[in-house]
């Protein structure tokens, strides 16, 4: 029997706001596929200054790290561990005064081929949504609650607010920021939501779940930015994204989101949200086993 397969068809990666750095990452190679999502850095100030932003930095060091070391063979979780040590040690080496608020974390979602499976991989609020040849769907997420629970508390901030641009943003508000920062120093600890970071114990934490594909199947594995386009604004349902995106490509549906953030409801009015425009990033993968 031949070994299962990962093509990608299509990759793309757009920031939020082209005015500040993209925090995704994605990558690839024989054996993966992934997304990564840097959380937008709380601190106030940057402390890795060469990478645009710290949660850019710590990004780019999984993505790196995963690209090079995943191999079919390898443990998915021993590679997250090496990178978190090799980051901490980096990060806090340099700044072992940072608050907890402050350090880099990211959500990713992966699928992974050894020679006899194909899995997904994830922490934090990284999706897949995988379609079957004979049409049935599938949504694959460490943290199935995510979405809802973003979208009341942003609900909580536009009433308090007005809107996603008013009271200075999100991290304009000192009511808002403190409640993100309170959230942010939880993760990584006991009894809060494990993320790629500093902490190499997230390593024992990853979610995972075997992919029993039927022959061929595609799938798009993205950050919560482009899932927004079904958990949000309800564009699409799991199996219409993916055919749209084999139909048309990811680009133009990266256009219709932008379009729903930013002229159909800028404020957050209508689809609480944080930010008008979240960094986006997809990948269309065909499986096969």
């Amino acid at each position: 029997m031949p070994a299962p397969q990962i093509k990608i068809l299509d990759a793309r990666s757009v920031p939020g706001n082209p005015a500040k750095p993209n925090d995704d990452r994605f990558g690839y190679n024989e054996a993966c596929a992934f997304v990564i999502d840097g959380a937008t850095g709380l601190g106030d100030r940057q402390y890795m200054d060469a990478s645009g932003s710290d949660a850019a930095w710590v990004a780019a060091r999984f993505a790196d790290g995963f690209r090079q070391q995943i191999t079919r063979e390898t443990s998915v979780s021993d590679v997250a561990r090496a990178v978190s040590q090799d980051a901490r040690a980096t990060f806090l080496g340099g700044n072992p005064d940072a608050p907890r608020y402050a350090w880099p974390l990211s959500a990713f979602s992966m699928i992974h081929a050894t020679d006899d499976r194909l899995t997904f991989y994830g922490l934090g609020d990284s999706c897949v949504f995988l379609l079957q040849e004979d049409g049935s769907v599938s949504f694959h997420m460490a943290l199935p609650d995510a979405y809802a629970r973003e979208q009341a508390h942003a609900q909580s901030h536009i009433a308090r607010t007005g809107g996603i641009t008013r009271d200075g943003g999100a991290l304009g508000n000192a009511e808002t920021l403190a409640a993100l920062r309170r959230h942010r120093e939880s993760q990584n600890t006991a009894g809060g939501i494990w993320t790629l970071g500093l902490v190499p114990e997230s390593a024992d934490h990853l979610v995972s779940e075997e992919l029993k594909i039927k022959g061929r199947a595609h799938a798009i594995i993205c950050s919560d930015g482009f899932a927004d386009l079904v958990v949000l604004y309800e564009a699409y349902d799991a199996a219409s994204l993916v055919r749209a995106a084999l139909d048309k490509g990811l680009a133009p549906m990266i256009e219709e989101l932008r379009r729903f953030e930013r002229e159909t409801d800028p404020e957050g009015l209508r689809y609480p949200r944080f930010k008008q425009s979240d960094d986006t990033t997809a990948i269309l993968v065909e499986l096969t086993t």
